[in-house]
């Protein structure tokens, strides 16, 4: 079997078995749903429906986002429903107990915050459709969540990863020029999946990255990225290819890539490379944002090019660059 032929398989494999781990969570959020039909009203269904249909229209939710939000409130209808409770007479005791419930379930601190959020957003759908007068977590807290800083990378550590890849294969070059655009222009690994060859002008060096909310922007990839994309376009992706698409980044069947399968392949350079670090889906992501300030870009700049409508959200980036400024301190300075 050929150098190619074998990557393609081991790909294929790694594939399969990745899918059969990453379907377990949509599974639970499916057993909950199923649940959900059969223990609660129709009418508790039907606001579901109707409040996610409006908060789309409203905020253009991904299809993951609405399947959380409606995990998060069937579970919660149903917690109330073996109280049992009406969830439009639910008080702030009621969600304490929840709370302590979930505490209980070994559910995290985070993904309680997320909840509460979810559960905010749907009883103040309530109170304006006058189905309630107050909210019951009006004079509840948030869960105390610390401060978690994003994992990154070193300059080194990303030199290595982006090396790793075999240009001279078309999986190679098709994933050096993933990684390459990863690190450019600092996309979210479902934005960069999703890429069309519309999305892209090589002569202005430029990527229009749909984020979340449906909201797009500008982001220059600069040379090396468009360098490396020049060079794909006119050779692997033509090799991967069998028919006429406008996907970008095609999976060997073609169609576009998914999320977990770049993880994947994230994951096998960073073996190839020797990064012992831990890593995850937006490593390159975060390396992006906290190299950018660490070489004293402006923390708005980098807001509007990772597209978060909140700069609170960019500036957990420069935590990550102070403690990399107190790292180098103790290991160079006399007196550190």
């Amino acid at each position: 079997m050929t150098t190619e032929g074998l990557s393609k398989s081991k790909d294929r494999q790694s594939s399969r078995k990745l899918r059969a781990t990453t379907t377990r969570a949509a599974q639970a959020k499916v057993a909950v749903s199923v649940q959900a039909q059969a223990l609660l009203s129709a009418q508790t269904l039907a606001w579901f429906d109707q409040f996610l249909q409006e908060l789309d229209m409203t905020d253009g939710l991904s299809r993951l986002t609405q399947a959380s939000y409606l995990s998060d409130l069937q579970q919660f209808a149903i917690f109330c429903q073996q109280l049992p409770i009406d969830l439009l007479a639910v008080n702030a005791d009621v969600l304490q107990d929840y709370l302590a419930f979930r505490q209980q379930q070994q559910r995290s601190m985070r993904s309680s915050a997320r909840m509460l959020s979810s559960l905010r957003r749907f009883y103040l759908w309530l109170q304006q459709k006058q189905l309630i007068a107050v909210l019951p977590m009006e004079h509840l807290p948030n869960p105390k969540l610390g401060v978690r800083l994003p994992k990154t990378l070193s300059e080194a550590d990303v030199d290595a990863l982006l090396a790793a890849p075999d240009p001279q294969d078309a999986l190679g070059m098709r994933d050096k020029a993933m990684l390459e655009l990863l690190y450019a222009t600092g996309l979210r690994v479902s934005e960069l999946v999703g890429l069309t060859l519309s999305q892209i002008n090589l002569r202005q060096g430029v990527v229009l990255a749909h984020g979340k909310g449906n909201k797009q922007r500008l982001v220059p990839m600069g040379q090396v990225a468009v360098d490396c994309l020049q060079s794909y376009l006119h050779g692997a992706r033509v090799t991967l290819l069998q028919e006429r698409s406008d996907v970008l980044f095609p999976s060997l069947r073609g169609s576009m890539m998914t999320r977990q399968t770049f993880w994947h392949r994230i994951k096998h350079y960073a073996k190839i490379a020797g990064i012992l670090a831990p890593l995850s889906p937006h490593t390159l992501r975060h390396a992006f944002a906290t190299h950018l300030l660490n070489h004293g870009a402006d923390l708005r700049v980098v807001q509007l090019l990772l597209g978060h409508s909140d700069l609170s959200t960019t500036q957990i980036y420069t935590h990550v660059a102070l403690q990399r400024l107190q790292d180098l301190h103790q290991q160079h300075h006399p007196r550190g």
